[in-house]
């Protein structure tokens, strides 16, 4: 079984900011950690490893720091990391993310792809499902379970109100919650050997995709203007009996058409 787990390198706050100028994050001076939708999905594709000797392959587009993403899958057990990075990937959208993505995964071999459900910097969903369009694959999101049994992959996939349990044959691409797995720790054997290990460095020469679809300039969405979001107002606070207090509390319920 051979699975590629696509993970992305987010800044560890959710106080992001944006360059006026591009609509792009501004990255510099943040600390950065592996999305946590995506690290979850890894632990998913190590259970697998721990179960049927499946070898994973992990791949990143970012700068060069993004390395030391993949030196932690690497510790976690991963088999191999590639970084995908060249000044003309630099300002994609989700689309032209996407696109190079699966440029690359082009020149892997796959059963399975996961990615995780959308990374926090961005809140899209949008990369995953992309990369089963390009690559014409059958998708599942939203995935809270995988396992794996008589040559399909069974998932759970969660709704707002219900689960549906799906069975997939290989090759397929699934989008994970990050409650699919509490990921592992890094050993420190893994992390020596993770050092030990070769990174792979691919850039624009290494896989075949359109000039319309790189960078910037091969994104078809802008961000147009961003906002900081207002504080809420104060609450108010209401000194009575528990059936008053209810009583409130369910007016408010009506109120907002909630019941």
């Amino acid at each position: 079984m051979k699975i590629v787990v696509c993970i992305k390198q987010v800044p560890d706050t959710t106080e992001v900011k944006i360059d006026a100028q591009t609509g792009t994050l501004i990255r510099k001076g943040i600390p950065t950690i592996i999305n946590p939708d995506d690290k979850s999905g890894l632990e998913a594709a190590l259970s697998l490893k721990d179960k049927y000797d499946a070898h994973i392959t992990v791949l990143t587009m970012g700068p060069a720091q993004a390395e030391v993403a993949l030196r932690e899958t690497l510790a976690m057990g991963a088999d191999e990391a590639i970084l995908l990075s060249d000044r003309k990937f630099a300002g994609s959208d989700t689309w032209a993310t996407s696109c190079t993505l699966a440029a690359a995964i082009n020149n892997l071999e796959y059963d399975l792809i996961i990615c995780g459900r959308q990374a926090i910097d961005g809140d899209t969903a949008q990369v995953g499902p992309q990369i089963a369009e390009h690559l014409q694959l059958p998708q599942v999101s939203y995935v809270e379970n995988l396992q794996y049994s008589d040559g399909r992959f069974i998932l759970k996939r969660m709704f707002e109100d219900r689960y549906q349990k799906i069975a997939v044959a290989a090759p397929c691409l699934i989008t994970t919650l990050k409650e699919i797995a509490e990921p592992r720790y890094m050993s420190v054997g893994g992390v020596i050997a993770a050092y030990e290990k070769e990174i792979k460095h691919w850039n624009l020469q290494d896989i075949t995709i359109a000039d319309k679809n790189l960078g910037l300039k091969g994104s078809p969405t802008r961000v147009k203007a961003t906002q900081t979001k207002g504080a809420k107002a104060a609450g108010k606070v209401h000194e009575v009996s528990p059936a008053e207090g209810a009583k409130i509390i369910v007016d408010k319920l009506k109120e907002k058409y909630i019941v």
